[in-house]
């Protein structure tokens, strides 16, 4: 990329609070991930969006336990906020497990996660790492409460 290249590209956003945090795969951690980020958000001035963050939170976390774990492996939720983005982060060691939205029959328990995401998240998608990958779900911080 050129210095021209670079000068045109906007810089990205200050980070305004973060939080990270490595969770063993059970299913209990799924709630504690959960709970957490709504606090979390809550407490960052932003409690229109903590019913929205944990359930997304609920979701990729659900996802990474049953389709990108490893046995003593952990995954990590990790929350940014930003002046206008709100970022959840999930990341699992299972890169080559990538995730992709599926129509559930009405009698299936599961295969809706990411059609929920999709609705709640005004972007989503994945991002690989050296190990595994990182399904992130990006949602809209407005000035108005209006969703």
């Amino acid at each position: 990329m050129t210095s021209a290249q670079e000068a045109a590209q906007p810089s990205p956003e200050p980070v305004l609070q973060e939080d990270r945090l490595n969770y063993t795969p059970t299913a209990g951690s799924v709630s504690l991930a959960r709970r957490r980020a709504a606090r979390l958000v809550t407490q960052w001035g932003h409690p229109e969006l903590a019913w929205s963050t944990a359930l997304v939170v609920s979701e990729l976390a659900t996802n990474a336990l049953l389709h990108g774990s490893l046995r003593d492996r952990l995954f990590q939720v990790r929350t940014t906020l930003r002046p206008k983005i709100l970022r959840i982060e999930v990341s699992d060691p299972r890169g080559e497990r990538l995730p992709c939205p599926r129509i559930a029959e009405d009698d299936e328990c599961f295969g809706r996660g990411l059609h929920i995401v999709s609705q709640l998240a005004d972007r989503w998608g994945t991002q690989p790492r050296s190990v595994g990958k990182t399904v992130y779900a990006e949602i809209d911080v407005r000035t108005d409460t209006a969703r």
